[in-house]
């Protein structure tokens, strides 16, 4: 197993998506850690503004890539502007208080960027398309958010040395992408599907470049979960409720493989929240449906929310990451 693809889920984890609501860096990273416990992660606080929503950050990461924020959204341009430097800036706050609260600390920590594929979806080159229209574009893409990737894990390694860093990589926009469902400029048009062996590949490239566990994450129906697992991620990081049928083969092959599992089983937006163990029921189903082992539950399944918190009242965030922490702790004391 590469380096790259090992990775052990401590036993009973739990830990965000990546957003989170407001915009104080340092509570952001109070509760990340906190609530979590034995998996913290890196916030993004979108609320700020273009640049400290996950797109925008993950633009200011790239190296020798520029881009700006236009009416139609963002847009590569030739110098690092002020949405380059405001996005870098936030990066390094948000940076700023997560050291502060991971004193001394050694364990996992995740950190999230956008994938190659969803961010070629989400910024346009200088014709106003986007540039996954342009696989030279694409190509280019893929090589600077590797190597941008690369630094931003180095700078975290020297602030929280004893972190054993993850990196998350959102790919919502993926399932559009291979199936030709993502729309042109002009809204009456859509691209041409990608080959899913580049897809693969280029995930497989980046996934070899950044020399950390991966673990790929979305939100959207039908992931393509087959694909992601030959292009070597470490673990699979989805919304449980999405999961069909058709899925659960290839949900049981991961587990069996060890690859990690993150189920988002907690809502992203504020809702009741009252018996933790009945929130990964569905979770305990399968597992004794496709015939996996109890005892492996725990350590082969961390709990998260559905998706990102932007959407959710701060209080509501940090109650619902308690609640993740509380039903991940359920999977290892009551597996069955």
């Amino acid at each position: 197993m590469s380096k790259q693809s090992e990775f052990e889920l401590p036993e009973g984890a739990a830990t965000g998506v990546g957003s989170m609501p407001g915009t104080d860096a340092r509570e952001a990273a109070r509760v990340a850690v906190e609530a979590t416990g034995a998996f913290p992660f890196l916030p993004e606080l979108p609320a700020r503004g273009p640049g400290a929503d996950m797109i925008g950050r993950t633009l200011g990461m790239l190296v020798e890539l520029y881009a700006r924020v236009e009416p139609s959204g963002w847009r590569f341009g030739d110098r690092p502007g002020r949405d380059t430097k405001r996005a870098r800036s936030w990066l390094g706050e948000d940076l700023d208080a997560l050291e502060e609260f991971t004193q001394g600390y050694e364990g996992p920590l995740k950190v999230q960027a956008v994938g190659p594929w969803t961010l070629a979806t989400s910024v346009e080159t200088r014709n106003g398309e986007a540039a996954l229209r342009d696989p030279g574009a694409v190509r280019d893409l893929a090589g600077s958010l590797a190597e941008g990737l690369g630094a931003h894990l180095e700078d975290l390694a020297r602030r929280v040395p004893g972190a054993r860093l993850v990196l998350q990589l959102d790919e919502p926009s993926l399932t559009d992408v291979l199936t030709g469902h993502v729309r042109t400029a002009s809204g009456y048009q859509t691209y041409r599907a990608v080959d899913r062996t580049l897809a693969e590949t280029t995930l497989r490239e980046l996934i070899g470049a950044v020399g950390v566990p991966v673990v790929v994450h979305s939100c959207a129906p039908d992931v393509a979960f087959a694909l992601l697992r030959r292009a070597g991620v470490a673990g699979l990081s989805f919304d449980f409720s999405l999961l069909t049928e058709r899925d659960w083969d290839i949900f049981g092959e991961a587990a069996e493989a060890g690859t990690a599992l993150f189920a988002g089983v907690v809502p992203g937006t504020d809702s009741a929240l009252s018996d933790p163990a009945g929130s990964v029921s569905g979770v305990r189903a399968l597992w004794r449906r496709l015939g996996l082992a109890p005892g492996t539950l725990g350590s082969s399944v961390a709990v998260t929310p559905a998706c990102g918190l932007a959407g959710a009242s701060p209080a509501y965030a940090r109650a619902a990451l308690l609640h993740c922490a509380k039903a991940a702790r359920s999977l290892v004391d009551n597996p069955e």
